[in-house]
């Protein structure tokens, strides 16, 4: 069977717990986090993605199955809002309370990441990298009017279709519901971090995204004041001296 490429000591623990024959009915093994792991398979004849919640030996065992089915039901009612809000998100297929699985539309595309990692050394040019900034700032921006806080705002988290070269965006795991526009912010913070710790050479990409999020978003303007306000915060926490 497949083995995860990178996983911490937890998740080693988990991935053992589990035996060879179970770790095959899900699929292949496409990668594992600190929460679940992530299989290819196919449903009803159609390629999927199975992600499955393992649960963790740490906790009592009902503690840690009522945990474990509250996250994975409140994953799939974001993802499901998501795409009724008119942002592009996987498909989902079926939801198994027992095994603790979501089951969802494969994507056949690339990672944001490794677009953007690719800009500049005869990779992408200014033009689609504009592309995928405004479809972010888009997604982003419906997002957050419909009252929904990703969480984990990454380009880990964002893949562009081969077939549409639609953004779309993956891994509601961390998702709740928030009116409020420091949970907003912070959302949008996080995306800042991850830009400028992953794609520097791209040069404003983050106020290309902002420009296009202002002009989704009806309540952009209290979003990006408080985003001003956790900026500060930020730099404060990484102050040395």
């Amino acid at each position: 069977p497949c083995k995860p490429i990178k996983f911490c000591f937890e998740c080693t623990l988990n991935f053992m717990d589990i035996s060879e024959e179970q770790q095959q009915d899900f699929g292949v093994l496409l990668k594992q986090g600190a929460e679940g792991r992530v299989f290819v398979s196919t449903f009803v004849g159609r390629k999927c993605v199975i992600k499955e919640r393992f649960s963790k030996k740490y906790r009592h065992p009902v503690l840690d199955s009522k945990l474990t089915l509250k996250r994975l039901n409140a994953e799939a009612r974001c993802m499901t809002k998501a795409r009724r809000l008119g942002v592009p998100t996987p498909v989902l297929y079926a939801v198994d309370p027992l095994p603790h699985t979501l089951t969802f539309e494969y994507v056949d595309g690339l990672c944001v990441k490794d677009i953007l990692l690719g800009f500049g050394s005869n990779g992408i040019n200014e033009e689609r990298l504009n592309d995928i900034a405004t479809q972010i700032g888009n997604a982003v921006g419906k997002l957050h009017d419909g009252g929904l806080v990703h969480g984990d705002l990454t380009t880990s988290n964002m893949m562009i279709k081969n077939s549409t070269n639609q953004l779309v965006l993956i891994d509601f795991g961390l998702s709740f519901t928030s009116t409020i526009p420091e949970d907003k912010a912070v959302d949008l913070y996080v995306l800042e971090r991850a830009l400028i710790s992953m794609h520097s050479s791209c040069g404003d990409v983050m106020e290309k995204i902002l420009a296009a999020y202002r002009k989704a978003s009806r309540q952009w303007c209290a979003t990006t004041n408080k985003l001003a306000q956790v900026r500060q915060r930020g730099r404060k926490r990484t102050m040395v001296g």
